[in-house]
């Protein structure tokens, strides 16, 4: 009787202990937006994989090192939809690769305009995409700055999901 009296009193301790600290104070991530970032890296790493499969820039060219800021899922749309914009279907593998940017940047606009509440100014056109947008007229050579610069973006984008989350 005795071992039973001291192996409650022992388990009421232990509970006691383990409710008395208190939780951390990280706010829970909504499960819509873990499941948005998980398919939006899931669409990113494949489109990547494309990119670099099908997709090699000439031997010597070279963009330029700025990348496009992420900026929410309004500025992250624009940019993947400028970019998209710019590359010529007449290029080799293309057509895949850019029915891929505009399933992203459609699911990301989509995504917002169900959950981000209130309107934000329209974010203006980075400088890297304005700069590349100015140079129409050079369509190969600006079809394949565009889609390095994708991959650039991919690849920060896949590094910086949390930014996702920002309207």
């Amino acid at each position: 009787m005795d071992y039973t009296l001291a192996l409650l009193l022992s388990l009421l301790q232990l509970l006691s202990a383990g409710t008395a600290a208190p939780a951390p104070a990280t706010a829970p991530v909504p499960a819509e937006v873990v499941k948005m970032k998980s398919k939006v890296k899931w669409i990113a790493e494949q489109l990547l994989v494309r990119l670099n499969r099908d997709f090699q820039a000439p031997l010597g060219f070279q963009v330029s090192p700025r990348a496009d800021d992420l900026d929410g899922t309004s500025s992250i749309v624009m940019v993947l939809e400028g970019y998209n914009s710019l590359i010529s279907d007449d290029l080799d593998n293309v057509s895949q690769i850019k029915h891929d940017i505009s399933s992203l940047s459609g699911f990301l606009d989509q995504w917002r305009q169900e959950h981000c509440t209130g309107q934000r100014p329209k974010p203006s056109v980075p400088g890297p995409l304005q700069e590349l947008q100015s140079k129409k007229e050079f369509i190969h050579t600006v079809s394949i700055e565009a889609l390095m610069r994708v991959k650039e973006f991919l690849d920060l984008l896949l590094k910086n999901l949390d930014n996702l989350k920002t309207c």
